[in-house]
């Protein structure tokens, strides 16, 4: 009976190292996943040692070194170098020397530190500094600004893309005349004889009745109350039709008002305003108002300056219209004239009524304010 104790702790001591056992077979199998006890791999990568780049081979490149006006000259002060790599230089389109560019003038206005190419100079040898800010293809010509409207209320600026639109009234023409139709009828009698002149052959005369005899040429229609034709003529001369259309499209503006006399005027604000003009104003103060430009210059191809100035010596009217920034896109547009208002916007010809409105209206109202548009006296 002595020995059961003894035996029996030996199975607790068997069994315990069986349950130790299993937990270290449980754990080497699921060592991946428990915090901590995974296995960490032998690292493989590779260690790039860094190697040698090769030289990079610098030259000079021209830069301003400070602000440069439009149309100014470059001097020796306002030009410095900087290191650039040679396999993105340009020659012909970068300089590397500042005596390459002293005495050139500026194209546009330059901020300090711009690396100057050829499209930002201009030599100075003859010409205009204006000839050296026309895109070679294009020619500068110069129309009227009429008015307001047709100035887009003088908010056009240079630089700025315009579209042109022109209105024209059109006559009828006698071909052989070139005289506006009707022409005027005259009284032709025939030839008498014993003309004492002697200047017609045969001793004939022939007289036409001319002046105010003359009467413009009607024409015959029959007359359908008394079914027999009548001469009719005109109460007036013949009345232009007006049209309207889209001329040029995306013209630039090179100028607007005239160009400043002088180098230094041109140089230092270029497409500024005329002068102002002082005015007197009530107090004895002088105000200066600015005076409105009534022409302006623009950039097109030859042809359309040639189309320009035909309509500008014949007397058309010329509207500018202000394109959005980056709009290039030409557009096809339908003339306008009375017939096809009525037709695109379904304005009816008004009726004959026995009734009209009183007084009569020959030509349209312009509201005044602070005034009556009508002045009707009761008896």
């Amino acid at each position: 009976m002595a020995q059961r104790p003894k035996r029996t702790s030996r199975v607790f001591i068997l069994v315990a190292l069986i349950m130790i056992l299993i937990l270290v077979v449980i754990v080497f199998a699921f060592r991946d996943k428990i915090p901590g006890l995974a296995s960490t791999p032998k690292s493989s990568a590779v260690v790039n040692l860094p190697t040698a780049q090769p030289a990079v081979e610098m030259v000079d490149v021209v830069i301003t070194t400070q602000a440069v006006a439009r149309g100014a000259t470059f001097t020796a002060d306002v030009l410095g170098t900087v290191k650039y790599p040679k396999k993105d230089f340009v020659a012909g389109v970068l300089f590397s020397a500042p005596a390459d560019v002293v005495g050139k003038k500026a194209r546009i206005d330059l901020e300090a530190h711009v690396p100057l190419t050829s499209s930002l100079v201009v030599d100075t040898e003859g010409g205009s500094f204006t000839a050296f800010q026309i895109p070679k293809g294009l020619v500068a010509v110069s129309i009227p600004m009429q008015n307001r409207i047709a100035a887009m209320s003088y908010g056009i600026q240079p630089g700025d893309h315009v579209d042109v639109i022109t209105t024209l009234l059109f006559v009828d023409l006698d071909q052989d005349f070139q005289s506006i139709l009707p022409d005027n009828t005259a009284l032709v009698t025939a030839p008498q004889p014993g003309d004492p002149t002697g200047k017609t052959p045969a001793g004939l005369t022939a007289s036409i009745v001319s002046g105010k005899e003359a009467a413009a040429e009607g024409k015959a229609v029959l007359d359908p109350t008394l079914n027999q034709p009548v001469y009719l003529q005109s109460s007036e001369s013949q009345r232009p039709r007006l049209v309207s259309q889209t001329l040029l499209q995306d013209a630039i503006v090179l100028h607007v008002g005239d160009f400043p006399t002088d180098e230094g005027a041109a140089a230092g604000t270029p497409g500024a305003a005329p002068t102002p003009t002082p005015t007197p104003a009530p107090g004895g103060q002088a105000v200066k108002v600015a005076a409105l430009p009534d022409i302006i210059t623009l950039m097109v191809p030859p042809q359309d300056a040639v189309t320009l100035n035909y309509l500008v010596y014949a007397g058309a009217k010329l509207t500018l219209v202000l394109r959005s920034a980056g709009d290039d896109q030409r557009v096809q547009t339908d003339a306008v004239t009375l017939q096809y208002l009525m037709d695109k916007y379904a304005i009816p010809l008004p009726s004959k009524q026995p009734y009209g409105l009183s007084p009569r209206v020959d030509a349209l109202i312009i509201p005044t304010p602070g005034a009556s548009q009508y002045n009707i006296s009761n008896p």
